[in-house]
């Protein structure tokens, strides 16, 4: 039974039911959107809430916030300063932070729960709402490190949370102030679990997220070497590792990482391929540089005299290595000094240094057919083509379709089986 106002026959009444009857659900959404659009709305925020916050003034104890409209705020100026006492903020500047409490209509705010005034009160709040807070590492206990937050708060941080990876030398973080998530809060705060792995992931994600944002496939972004693998190599781009393979290292054939990368070490690197759905990058050291096969020409005109590195061995020829990237074939054919030999490794071995004259460029197909220095051109080139074409067009590990292989045992003349 409603109240009347205004008038005693209940006229508005039925008027204000009337008009809520007529809207229906567009009367609902506007009172929703000017419910949204209200000071109240604008001025309400709950604990562990994230803002952006403009600083407008600093004094000795605090640095007063500007949150949009007429919200203002307050932090304690400690949580931003280092131990000698300099600000690593100025007026003027944005920053982000958590919604603690209101105090006499002033609204507190903290980066990280610490010692002072955004402390010890706040500790439940903080695991409430993933707040993040400062923590003293004190020392070495079974199964990880005890640590002191908020100023006389004990907490502990497992050894598998305390970073991303294997933790090494674990007597180092002994004295260093690190920032927490609390995990677990028990018996009122006597029982407080801390990861500052949670801090370092979600770092990851915004990182990830960020680069998700702006990474496309054949960009050269700087990275710097963080592992090094028997594959290949790990590099960070930004808060996120792509990785680098052997086979991306250069033009040239790699044998060993260590000689072309160390852990450490800064280079530019292209993005080759993304892939998020993984979280795989992969990247490429080679893309960066010049393809020597652009030089090749110039670099190993035909006739010239080079001295190459036996790298590959097959039943048709010898590969050997020119330079960064370039390799060439000696045919079996012109292997055995005038006399007929089986296997290539009748004659050279892996890793030996020849004396090779270069008899033909192909830029296109990117093949060097070679000579040993001294030989004669035999007449060979088109066996040497054959067999080149057909080592090229198999797979690793293939020994090719049943027609190739009775197509290579046929007479070159009469297919039938007849005598030519």
């Amino acid at each position: 039974m409603g109240t009347m106002t205004d008038k005693d026959d209940g006229t508005l009444d039925e008027m204000t039911n009337e008009s809520v009857e007529e809207t229906g659900e567009e009367g609902a959404e506007d009172f929703a959107r000017l419910l949204a659009e209200s000071p109240m709305e604008k001025d309400w925020f709950r604990p562990g809430q994230k803002v952006e916050a403009l600083i407008v003034k600093i004094t000795p104890d605090w640095i007063f916030l500007d949150l949009g409209g007429k919200s203002e705020g307050y932090l304690d100026r400690r949580e931003l300063q280092d131990a000698e006492g300099n600000l690593s903020v100025r007026e003027g500047e944005t920053i982000k932070a958590y919604f603690l409490s209101t105090r006499q209509n002033e609204k507190l705010f903290t980066t990280k729960i610490g010692s002072g005034e955004a402390g010890r009160a706040y500790l439940e709040d903080a695991w409430r709402e993933r707040i993040p807070v400062e923590g003293l590492i004190e020392k070495e206990v079974k199964g990880g490190f005890e640590v002191r937050i908020a100023g006389t708060v004990r907490g502990f941080c497992p050894y598998s949370q305390m970073g991303l990876g294997r933790l090494e030398n674990s007597g180092d973080l002994i004295g260093k102030h690190v920032t927490f998530l609390v995990t677990e809060f028990g018996g009122r705060g006597r029982n407080i679990i801390l990861s500052h792995r949670a801090i370092l992931e979600e770092e990851l994600r915004q990182k990830r997220e960020e680069l998700k944002a702006s990474l496309q496939e054949g960009m050269v972004v700087r990275g710097k070497v963080a592992s090094i693998q028997k594959f290949g190599a790990f590099v960070d781009i930004g808060g996120f590792q792509g990785l680098l393979p052997i086979s991306e290292m250069g033009w040239g054939r790699v044998e060993d990482i260590h000689e072309v990368l160390a852990v450490g070490q800064e280079l530019d690197v292209a993005v080759v391929k993304l892939d998020w759905a993984q979280d795989r990058v992969t990247l490429s050291l080679k893309e960066t540089q010049p393809d020597p096969w652009d030089r090749v020409e110039t670099d190993y005109p035909e006739g010239s005299v080079h001295t190459g590195k036996v790298v590959r061995l097959t039943k048709f020829g010898a590969f050997l290595n020119l330079g960064n990237g370039v390799d060439g074939l000696i045919h079996i054919s012109r292997l055995g000094a005038g006399k007929r030999i089986g296997h290539p490794s009748e004659v050279v071995s892996l890793g030996q240094s020849l004396a090779v004259r270069i008899e033909k460029v192909d830029k296109g197909a990117r093949r060097i057919s070679l000579l040993p220095a001294g030989a004669e051109q035999e007449g060979t080139e088109k066996a040497e083509e054959d067999d080149y074409k057909r080592f090229v067009g198999k797979n690793a590990g293939s020994l090719g379709s049943l027609g190739d292989i009775l197509s290579d045992k046929l007479p070159s003349k009469g297919r039938g089986g007849g005598k030519a």
